[in-house]
């Protein structure tokens, strides 16, 4: 149990932070989803609309420490190139 102040406002600090990037990284996931469902449906027009919103929320979580830079850059590509498969 944190004892000092300043580690009582630690706990809070992280408590918030924890919170915030739980968000991030489900916003996220969500637009990834939309990609995987456009790309179920063969839709290739939304698709590429879904991937486009992806890219900088994908970018968003690097620079904010969410996401390893080369996670979202898997992501990214793997997304990118079931888009430009479709035919």
């Amino acid at each position: 149990m944190a004892n000092t102040p300043q580690a009582k406002k630690r706990i809070r600090r992280n408590e918030r932070r924890a919170a915030i990037n739980g968000a991030r990284i489900s916003r996220i996931r969500t637009l990834v989803k939309k990609v995987e469902a456009a790309l179920a449906t063969g839709d290739k027009d939304v698709a590429a609309t879904a991937l486009q919103a992806v890219q900088p929320e994908l970018a968003r979580g690097v620079a904010r420490g969410v996401l390893h830079k080369n996670t979202a850059a898997r992501k990214f590509g793997r997304l990118t190139k079931a888009v430009s498969a479709l035919a």
